[in-house]
This record gives C-alpha cells, sequence and structure tokens, in this order.
C-alpha cells in the first residue's frame, strides 16, 4: 500500500497536498533570513544573544578562514562539538564555500573518531579544545592537516566567562600555538565579516552524516543542498499557522544528529526563529533554559519526556508559553501525550525518519489527529510505501506490516564511498529504511521494528518494540528493552531489560505474568533482567544493539552463549 503525494480527508485544514520547493541553499537562506530579520536573535548561548545580521558576519569571517587555511569546493570540513555557535558558525561557513560539512559526536571513542575522520577525507576539524590531545593521538591515521580548537566559553556572556561550571571543573583548555593547530576566535578576529560569494550548489553534496548499518560499520550518509533545503521546507510547512520569525525552539538534539541538524538549526535559520542552544541535555539545565527563555517548542524523545515529568520542578512551572511538543525516535505514550497537554495547553506531534532522508520522513499533523502508538503521516511530496520484508517487491495491504519505503526530494544521494552499500538501500528512487510498520485507512504509519531487531521464535516472528510497549504500561515500570537471546528449542526467545520507578519494588514473576495477561504466549519474555539504567544514543534513544552486546558477553562468559 502506498501513498504518493499523500492528502486524506482526516489531515488538518493548511496542510498542502504538495510543496513547491524553492530551490535555495541554506547559506542563501541564512543571509535572506539576515536581510528579513534584523532584529530577531538567531542564538541564545547561556544568555548570549546573537542576532541574525551578526550571524551571518561570523559565517562570512569563518568562511574566509576556511579559505585561507586552503579548503577548496567540495572539500571536507569535519565538526566535532556540542550545541555552542561555533558549530552553526562553521556548518554554514563550509557551505558558503562549496566545502562540505561532515558531522561527528564528541563522546566517541578514538576507534570511531579514527575512522570517521579518515573515511570522511576530511582536511580541517573544528573541535573542542579539550578534545584536542585526543584528537592530536589519532591525527595521523587521518587526513587532517589543521586543527581549529574552540573554547566552551568564547561566546558566554561576562561573567559567566569566568563562572560557567565547565571551566570550574577544569574542562577548559588552553591551547598553545603550534604547527596545524588554530583557535577559532584567533581566526575569527583576522577575518572580517564582508559578504561571501555564495559557492554551495544545489545539486553538490553539503553534509555527511555518519550512521550504522546492517554491517555494523558506519556509512556516511551524502546529503546534498537540495536534501537539506528541500527537508526543511518540508517540515517548515508541516506548521501552517507559526509566524516566521517570531518563534524560538530549545536545542535538546544535537546538531550533529539529523534530528537536531535538520529539525532545530537549520529549520530555524528558514523561519527566522530563536534557537536556544543546549550544551547538556540533561533535566537540570532543560529546566533551567525553560525557565529563563520560555521557548515556543519543545523536541526531544520520550526518555527526555519522561524524566522531566517525573521531575517535581518540571510538573510546577508554568508552561503556558509551549506551543508544541516535537516527539522523535518513538512514538510518546498516550499518558505522556496527556500529562505535557495538560501542563502546557500546547499541541504535539510525533515525527519519523532517518539520517538517509535528512531525516524527516512523517510527521502527526499539526493541530490534528495525533493517533497515539502511530508517527503521522508523510510530508508533503513524499512517497510511503510499505513492501514484503523477504523481497522487497510486493506492496502490503492496509494494516499489514512490512519494510518502509520512502522516495521524495529528501532522499540521500548514497553512502559516500560505498556503493555497494548503497545499492542494498536504494532501489528504483526508492529508499529502503530496514524499518518494519504499517499504514491505517488514514495513511497513517505506525513503526513496529527495526527488520534486524526482528525476534524468530519457532517460525512466529516478534517484535520487540510491542513488548517494550506493553513493559512501558505497567504503572512501576519506568523504561524497558527486549532484544533476542538463543533458545535451544525455539531457536530465540525474547529478553525484556527493566528499569523501575525510584522506590519501586517488582519481582520477575509478576512482570512475566502482566505479560501473560496482554501478549500471546510466544511473545511472553522468558527472562527479565534488572537494570539500573538503559544504554542510550547522545539524543536519548535506547540502544538494543548494546543489550543485544552485553547479553553475549556475559553469555560467553558463563559458557552458555
Amino acid at each position: 500500500m502506498s501513498f504518493e503525494r499523500p492528502w486524506h480527508k482526516s489531515y488538518p485544514h493548511g496542510v498542502p497536498r504538495e510543496i513547491d520547493v524553492e530551490k535555495i541553499t541554506l547559506p542563501e537562506v541564512l543571509a535572506r533570513s539576515a536581510r528579513r530579520f534584523p532584529d530577531v536573535t538567531a542564538l541564545i548561548y547561556m544568555g548570549r544573544k546573537i542576532g541574525y545580521p551578526a550571524l551571518d558576519g561570523m559565517v562570512n569571517s569563518f568562511a574566509r578562514a576556511l579559505l585561507d587555511l586552503g579548503i577548496k569546493r567540495g572539500d571536507t570540513v569535519a565538526m566535532l562539538l556540542p550545541n555552542i555557535p561555533q558549530v552553526v558558525i562553521a556548518n554554514y561557513a563550509a557551505w558558503r564555500i562549496g566545502a562540505v560539512a561532515a558531522q561527528n559526536n564528541p563522546l566517541y571513542t578514538e576507534r570511531e573518531l579514527t575512522y570517521q575522520l579518515d573515511d570522511s577525507d576530511a582536511k580541517v576539524l573544528v573541535t573542542l579544545d579539550l578534545l584536542l590531545p585526543r584528537v592530536l593521538k589519532i591525527r595521523s591515521a587521518t587526513k587532517i592537516e589543521h586543527i581549529v580548537t574552540c573554547h566552551i566559553n568564547d561566546y558566554l556572556p561576562f561573567p559567566k566567562k569566568q563562572l560557567f561550571p565547565f571551566v570550574r571543573k577544569g574542562m577548559y583548555r588552553k591551547v598553545e600555538p603550534r604547527d596545524g593547530v588554530s583557535q577559532f576566535m584567533d581566526l575569527m578576529a583576522r577575518h572580517d565579516a564582508a559578504p561571501v560569494e555564495n559557492a554551495a550548489r544545489w545539486d553538490e553534496v553539503g553534509s555527511l552524516i555518519y550512521t550504522g548499518g546492517t554491517t555494523g560499520v558506519s556509512k556516511g550518509v551524502m546529503l546534498t543542498h537540495a536534501n537539506m533545503s528541500s527537508n526543511v521546507q518540508q517540515l517548515a510547512s508541516w506548521f501552517h499557522d507559526i509566524r516566521e520569525g517570531n518563534e524560538s525552539m530549545l536545542a535538546i538534539f544535537p546538531f550533529f544528529h539529523s534530528a537536531g541538524f535538520t529539525g532545530i538549526q537549520n529549520l530555524t535559520v528558514w523561519g527566522g526563529w530563536t534557537d536556544i542552544l543546549v550544551p547538556r541535555p540533561e533535566p537540570g539545565v532543560i529546566i533551567e533554559l525553560t525557565k529563563k527563555f520560555r521557548p515556543s517548542f519543545m523536541p526531544g524523545v520520550p526518555t527526555i519526556f519522561v524524566g522531566l515529568l517525573n521531575t517535581p520542578e518540571f510538573r510546577k512551572m508554568d508552561l503556558s508559553f509551549i506551543k508544541g511538543f516535537v516527539a522523535g525516535a518513538a512514538p510518546l505514550s498516550v499518558d505522556t501525550i496527556n500529562e505535557l497537554k495538560r501542563l502546557t495547553g500546547g499541541d504535539l506531534v510525533n515525527v519519523y525518519g532517518l539520517t538517509e532522508i535528512t531525516p524527516m520522513g512523517t510527521v502527526s499533523p499539526w493541530k490534528g489527529d495525533i493517533k497515539p502508538g502511530t508517527v503521522g503521516v508523510p510530508l508533503p511530496g513524499t512517497d510511503l510505501k510499505i513492501v514484503d520484508a523477504d523481497t522487497g517487491t510486493r506492496e502490503m495491504k492496509t494494516g499489514e506490516p512490512g519494510e518502509i519505503c520512502f522516495k521524495g526530494p529528501q532522499v540521500m544521494k548514497g553512502y559516500y564511498k560505498k556503493p555497494e552499500e548503497t545499492a542494498l538501500v536504494m532501489r528504483d528512487g526508492w529508499l529502503y529504511t530496514g524499518d518494519i510498520g504499517f499504514l491505517d485507512e488514514d495513511g497513517y504509519l505506525t513503526i513496529v521494528d527495526r527488520k534486524k531487531d526482528m525476534i524468530v521464535a519457532s517460525g512466529f516472528n516478534i517484535f520487540p518494540q510491542e513488548i517494550d510497549e506493553i513493559l512501558f504500561s505497567h504503572p512501576r515500570i519506568l523504561e524497558a528493552c527486549t532484544i533476542g537471546i538463543p533458545d535451544p528449542y525455539r531457536g530465540e526467545a525474547p529478553k525484556a531489560y527493566v528499569v523501575l520507578k525510584q522506590g519501586e519494588v517488582l519481582e520477575k514473576e509478576e512482570i512475566i505474568a502482566f505479560c501473560k495477561e496482554r501478549l500471546a504466549a510466544y511473545k511472553v519474555p522468558r527472562e527479565i533482567e534488572f537494570i539500573g539504567e538503559l544504554p542510550k544514543s547522545a539524543v536519548g534513544k535506547i540502544l538494543r544493539k548494546e543489550l543485544r552486546e552485553r547479553d553475549r558477553e556475559k553469555r560467553q562468559d558463563k559458557g552458555t552463549a
């Protein structure tokens, strides 16, 4: 069952069936926003406010610095930064001169960073000063010619430069001058902010964002300027009653992740919104920034919202200024949706996508029917179909699960230097996601699970997420994650990792009995393991893969693998 150029009576009024994508690159968008919104704050960083004209000038200065470092059109500039002003400046500066901006996670290990930095062919790396020792250690195994260091407090207002907790904890590192290493602010001071001619081209690659895959090898997703600009425009069109130049968003998702990259960094620049930077997405930091700057939009994953709702301070706050919540990674539960709406009166949308589609594919209708458990309907100009998981050639009927496929202007160019991997997921313009889901009669998509996460027990297909949702509904369970484990008789069996709410006590037998009342017998977990905290990604998404690896190692140690 496919939905091409989707439209249905249940969609909200004002949402376009189609979208006429404007052929304008993101560095051109920034220059336009600087002209259109001269009095609007583009970035807020711990109290420091940077207006759109000032941000545009900073981008010009760093663009000139990159040119002086020998960066040419098509060269790669790597970012290894949290959500601080320098990452926005460096991304847009690289694009402005026609370079490729490669995003990297500062929390990665040396092994992971070495692979990605080398694979991306990056010539310049922009990173934090405190990461410099690690970067220098691996530099010889990469193609990096120059390192630009940023201080976490470069753009802090006085007196926070002296008081910022990172500085007190000794996380500030003075960088001594040396060959091939420069300080960001020194480069900015040496280059003027006069306009730099835009060298970005619509069909050329503008960014590399790394993602995992079926082989376990990290792959660089090539996103063109067309991909990036189109997806931003698709998403912006969804919020049909939102005024440009008049909104603000809390930047909880990191910009090195595709959700923060498109849905926050680039969306806010497109609409002339204010971007409230969150360098550390912890509940205390989020609450403090929410109190002070009163964002109109708050994005997050379910674990972030659940954590906030379990914080008494958050529940006591006046949150009436929040117009909407944007939830990604997994649908929010009915209870979480209702509680967020009760506290704020705001609306909520669930978003689904993946890095390979820049990453937005479906969104629940803004001020429309959310349908709990679903991730909404396809964005304008986006085609979606569900095909059988075995061959990928037969389209499934309404309500039948299969592999989710997308076609649209946001679909990546391919994986960098990996044509074979690209061919595995792209066929005739369709991106085969590896996710299993189904469409209902109104075109709403429900995610069942990852194809590779599916558990096969005695020939029955079991989707772990279904078990997770049952466990989440237990009043004493905070979080849960189910994996498949070896079973000598059935081949595989479900095992659930469970995090209890603070102060709660629950026996394994009680959980199994709870599941037996709600699941078919073959889906009930054979093992329950209590855990203090589930492993999560940088955006708070539960990492099922790490739990599988943890269980495998434990079984090897016991000799039961």
